[in-house]
């Protein structure tokens, strides 16, 4: 990563909170070394998985980690992106693809999940992340750039650099174990939470 930034002072506590679960990341600096790693399996309520787990070597006894399983929604027929450890967020992603070649996903409302409880974040409370990638043909690497503001307080979190992508096989291990959710539940979509449209 070229740079990892995160906003004002008072963002810290928050993104360490988070960093407890591979939520978010409390960190900042530049020239970082990071890997992203993207296996797809399927998980164990039989849906179509794909991991997004980014580590980040940062100085210190412990990596700083953002996980992220993406699962398909058929009954709402959107991507919905799970984040951290035990998937107790989620947000709709939406994705647009550039002139250029690029691709952008934004994600939308946040929603809390813990056991048999679910609720809507407020979105004075929750941040709404872009993230851009592209291929620069001249550089021969992948361009990548996340983005997480609030719409009141404005940066929260960010990061941008590049990368190199290698093709790992699977093998008969399987994804290994590390990169997938401790938790895993059936909530794709909520009655409670489902947005009706007219």
């Amino acid at each position: 990563m070229q740079e990892v930034w995160r906003g004002a002072g008072w963002t810290l506590p928050f993104l360490h909170l988070g960093a407890w679960r591979h939520i978010l990341i409390p960190v900042q600096g530049r020239d970082i070394p990071f890997t992203v790693e993207n296996y797809p399996y399927i998980d164990r309520l039989g849906r179509e998985t794909i991991t997004f787990v980014r580590t980040f070597e940062v100085p210190g006894p412990r990596r700083a980690r953002f996980d992220a399983t993406m699962v398909h929604d058929p009954t709402r027929n959107v991507i919905v992106d799970y984040l951290g450890s035990h998937q107790h967020l989620a947000t709709d992603l939406s994705f647009q693809a550039g002139h250029d070649g690029s691709l952008s996903i934004r994600s939308h409302e946040q929603r809390f999940y813990e056991g048999p409880v679910g609720f809507r974040f407020p979105r004075l409370f929750t941040g709404s992340a872009l993230l851009r990638e592209s291929y620069d043909d001249q550089a021969g690497r992948f361009r990548i750039e996340v983005n997480v503001l609030n719409k009141r307080f404005g940066p929260l979190f960010g990061y941008r650099g590049t990368f190199q992508c290698s093709w790992v096989p699977i093998g008969p291990q399987g994804v290994p174990a590390s990169l997938k959710p401790l938790r895993e539940g059936p909530r794709l979509a909520d009655v409670g939470l489902r947005r009706k449209h007219r």
